[in-house]
């Protein structure tokens, strides 16, 4: 880095701006350019940087991604007057990356590139690529010495590679619903479950190999026709949904052939390089996030633990993913959620946080703001948890109900038969590819199936303001070698619930019976195969019970008044989950079709035997 702060603020000018950003104004106060920047081991990638007309040293926001910065040529990309608007309005220069091997840029691309801890010479990885960039903007820009890098998904996950840089002008990085672990809870798979329609369809395309550089990536691979619960039911098995591809992928590929916890995921995960002297973080996360929701409470988490020096800022709303950037948001499926949830994150929290780190203006936003649903209203904390909470125990009773207070029962259980032939729909109608609004679809139509058990409570008569993590207690039994556990937490809207005309107006049924809504809050699934750990695969021991603990991810959720509160268990969750044989097989799939079977599940409920789901309940 040859140009020092102390000399680039001396010559700066500081101004703010308050014009309406369109694409118009962006043309008109912008340049842009587009240059190949040479990495240490002489790969090259590609880069548009967008700088502001007359505006003296500024400080850079860039954001890498491995998907398109199109327009490539003159074109302006449209997020400087979208999710960047706030950045271009305060004239920051604006750095777009196609990361190594990814459209435009030179190079071998790689899936959740590991980070390379002891690299030397032309070794290289995110970080080193995010350090080399940076040497090339100080160098070749305006600017005034600061650099922020943002993202959200798998551009969270190269923002949190910045974090790892080692580049002391890298002042605050964002990674917004970031790849944390692709094993254990974000995209591909949940407790080592895979997601099988997520991975799928972002596989059919992520996952392809192709000539680069070139501005346009080959059509996806993957050919779902019709519902996807047809579509993936008549495939078969994993080896039967695999030859559906249109190509072969690589990458898939080896997903199959590691099907445990082994070193392939986690050199993949980041978490443990969260150490030393870190630049200021904000971690963003939406509880209605399909895909990396594990992502942000994780990557927050790890940081928090290992790097307890570092400005850490964590944000935690009831966004779907990257909703927090959609300024129409205001409801998700059938479920309000209010007016302005995205604005104030973009112009209270986002911004904020970049301004005070780069700029040195304004005041750093609060370390925790968390908006919990129902409550109407943000939250801010110092920590997440908040440390208010006190974990109880609800607690799955005799007759299908709920409870605070123990089973005092010698002998009680519920069973149910799994039958792969007939699983378990993730939602109740055909969908034809991947529906986020499942996040919070109505259950009824799975409570109403002899194959899922659903214990209710009585209705809440104060506020259940739930905050944190959900961990489930199930005592388990199966007549098959191998079974998924699935546990869902639901709100059950009271049976004369309605909304107003206003509201109703504006969700896309607004003739959707409302009343005794099922509002899925949480739900996850764990392979009964890991109970000992997730690189040791054993067998069940068919009829006997064993009690299974694991943690879903966390909640932020108020029961209102009226509102009661839902546990559904079931063993199948398709196609969202890819299906269990219910017979052990060493690599699960290779399964035959052979190897589907039925089995019957019984859940325990009595005093040796209280399965319960452990809630984060604030004072």
């Amino acid at each position: 880095m040859k140009k020092f702060l102390a000399i680039l603020l001396l010559f700066c000018t500081v101004a703010v701006y308050a014009d309406e950003v369109d694409r118009n104004w962006v043309e008109e106060n912008y340049t842009k350019h587009e240059v190949m920047i040479p990495m240490r081991d002489g790969i090259s990638l590609y880069t548009a940087v967008y700088e502001p007309v007359g505006s003296g040293c500024r400080p850079v926001i860039m954001l890498r991604t491995p998907y398109s910065c199109s327009p490539y040529g003159t074109g302006f990309s449209s997020s400087l007057w979208k999710d960047m608007r706030l950045f271009a309005e305060n004239r920051y220069i604006i750095v777009l990356q196609n990361v190594r091997g990814r459209y435009m840029s030179e190079g071998e691309y790689e899936n959740i590139r590991p980070f390379n801890p002891d690299k030397t010479g032309v070794v290289t990885d995110e970080a080193s690529d995010t350090y080399d960039t940076v040497e090339w903007i100080l160098d070749n820009t305006s600017n005034n010495g600061n650099v922020g890098v943002t993202g959200v998904s798998y551009p969270g996950f190269y923002a949190a590679m910045a974090a790892l840089s080692g580049h002391p002008a890298v002042k605050a990085v964002s990674p917004q619903a970031p790849v944390y672990d692709w094993y254990m809870g974000d995209d591909a798979h949940h407790n080592g479950v895979l997601m099988l329609l997520d991975t799928y369809s972002f596989g059919g395309s992520m996952y392809r190999e192709h000539d680069n550089p070139a501005p346009k990536a080959p059509k996806s691979a993957a050919r779902i026709k019709g519902d996807v619960y047809s579509f993936f039911l008549n495939a078969g098995t994993m080896e039967g949904i695999t030859a559906t591809f249109s190509d072969s992928l690589a990458f898939w590929h080896s997903m199959m052939e590691h099907p445990d916890y082994d070193s392939f995921w986690q050199e993949r995960c980041p978490g443990r390089h969260f150490r030393g002297n870190l630049p200021a973080v904000l971690v963003v996360g939406g509880t209605f996030d399909t895909d990396d929701c594990y992502g942000a409470l994780n990557t927050y988490g790890s940081i928090a633990r290992q790097s307890p020096g570092t400005s850490l800022h964590f944000v935690y709303g009831p966004w779907y993913h990257g909703g927090w950037h959609n300024l129409s948001y205001d409801h998700l499926g059938q479920v309000w959620l209010g007016d302005g949830l995205s604005e104030y994150f973009m112009e209270n929290i986002e911004y904020p946080f970049f301004r005070y780190y780069l700029e040195n203006k304004g005041e750093a936003p609060p370390k925790v703001s968390v908006r919990p649903y129902g409550s109407g209203k943000w939250a801010f904390y110092d920590v997440w948890p908040s440390g208010r909470t006190e974990y109880r125990k609800a607690y799955l009773r005799e007759g299908d109900s709920l409870s605070f207070s123990a089973p005092e029962e010698r002998v009680s259980a519920s069973s149910y038969v799994s039958d792969p032939k007939h699983p378990v729909p993730h939602v109740g109608f055909p969908v034809g590819g991947r529906y986020r609004e499942y996040m919070v679809e109505d259950q009824r139509f799975a409570s109403s199936r002899p194959d899922v058990l659903a214990f209710t409570s009585a209705p809440v008569s104060d506020t259940l303001k739930l905050e944190g993590p959900v961990t489930a207690g199930i005592w388990f039994e199966t007549t098959g070698s191998d079974a998924d556990i699935v546990v869902k937490l639901i709100d059950v809207y009271p049976d004369d619930f309605r909304y107003s005309k206003d509201v109703a107006s504006r969700l896309p049924r607004s003739d959707y019976q409302m009343g005794g809504y099922q509002m899925l809050v949480r739900g996850d699934v764990f392979r009964l195969r890991y109970r000992e750990g997730y690189g040791e695969p054993v067998p069940a021991r068919p009829g006997k019970p064993v009690k299974v603990e694991f943690t879903l991810d966390d909640v932020a959720h108020w029961l209102l008044p009226g509102h009661r509160l839902m546990i559904q268990i079931q063993s199948s969750w398709f196609p969202l989950a890819d299906l269990n044989p219910q017979t052990f097989v060493d690599n699960i799939y290779h399964a035959a079709p052979d190897d589907y079977v039925p089995a019957t599940m019984t859940v325990y409920h009595q005093k040796n035997r209280a399965s319960y789901v452990l809630l984060p309940v604030m004072e």
